[in-house]
């Protein structure tokens, strides 16, 4: 098979063996491969990929058709059109995955936003139903809302009947935001004006959460940290998150046990494959590149000014 592999921090399409699945795994024939952050930064050698998969093939999220099953597979079909997030090499003509993480991809969603769906909309959901407890009628705040997890992270707050208000830096991309469901779009320099807050999906992370989020936490707040890229430390007031009584926390999905990954992808599923299914919820989809051009791709993501998610397709 051909695969997009790490070499000395380039990217370049090799020749690798057709992977063969374990007893309780199944082989994708992949369609699409969606890009993510945590691949670019596997790419520069921060972020290793978990044991057990490949280490230098990146990509965590794919769709596909099932090609092969391990022998004690018995609740997936060859030939089934499926989604799911692994924790590597996605980015390939074949994947193996394991089963209890397979979603099968609903009548009418196409496999080009398939590849796209499972890392953004399970962790959007991880953080903001499992671990922020958000319910109809809070307040939401979405940082950084124009990526990939903030657009679903939006759609989800706002299918929940929640108030959302997303941070957007770019103002070209607020009216896009609010299309999907935020009550407001606004800059990061006016979130603690907007708020208070009862939960928060932080995608920015120190900038942002020292740039008002802190200061606007409504009683009982809870702030989920998913996403660092402006920064991993902050000066932390733990007077005014004693007074608010607020918790703040964080999720990673890579790093989680086969069995973590499962329960997170099927409380997503249980929750939202229906509205999916329905279109109610979508992937906005910013570009797609074929498997040759991942390098492209890849600096695509890096150069900012998105919305949406960019996918390579094989």
């Amino acid at each position: 098979m051909r695969a997009v592999v790490i070499v000395e921090e380039r990217l370049e399409i090799l020749e690798r063996p057709d992977p063969e699945p374990g007893p309780n795994e199944v082989v994708v024939t992949v369609a699409a491969a969606g890009v993510n952050a945590a691949d670019l930064l596997q790419r520069r050698g921060l972020y290793p990929a978990p044991h057990g998969v490949p280490a230098d093939i990146p990509g965590m999220e794919l769709s596909g058709v099932v090609a092969e099953l391990g022998r004690e597979v018995t609740d997936v079909d060859i030939g089934a059109r499926v989604m799911a997030i692994v924790g590597g090499g996605a980015q390939a003509e074949r994947c193996c995955v394991d089963a209890a993480s397979v979603l099968v991809v609903p009548d009418g969603v196409e496999l080009v936003e398939a590849g796209g769906l499972p890392e953004t909309f399970i962790t959007a959901h991880d953080a903001l139903v499992t671990r922020g407890r958000l319910a109809a009628g809070q307040r939401a705040l979405i940082t950084g809302a124009a990526g990939g997890v903030g657009t679903a992270g939006v759609q989800i707050a706002a299918a929940l009947g929640a108030e959302v208000i997303a941070s957007v830096r770019d103002p070209a991309r607020r009216a896009a935001v609010e299309d999907l469901g935020a009550t407001k779009a606004i800059d990061p320099d006016e979130v603690s004006d907007q708020g208070p807050y009862d939960v928060v999906l932080e995608l920015v992370g120190a900038a942002s959460l020292s740039n008002g989020v802190l200061k606007a936490l409504a009683p009982d707040a809870r702030v989920v940290v998913i996403g660092v890229g402006g920064g991993s430390r902050i000066e932390l007031d733990l007077l005014g998150l004693m007074a608010a009584r607020a918790s703040i926390g964080g999720a990673t999905l890579r790093a989680r046990s086969l069995e973590g990954k499962a329960a997170a992808t099927h409380a997503m599923s249980d929750d939202l494959l229906a509205l999916i299914g329905e279109r109610s919820l979508r992937v906005p989809l910013l570009a797609t590149f074929p498997l040759e051009e991942a390098a492209a791709a890849y600096e695509r993501f890096s150069s900012g000014s998105k919305l949406g998610k960019i996918v390579l397709v094989t």
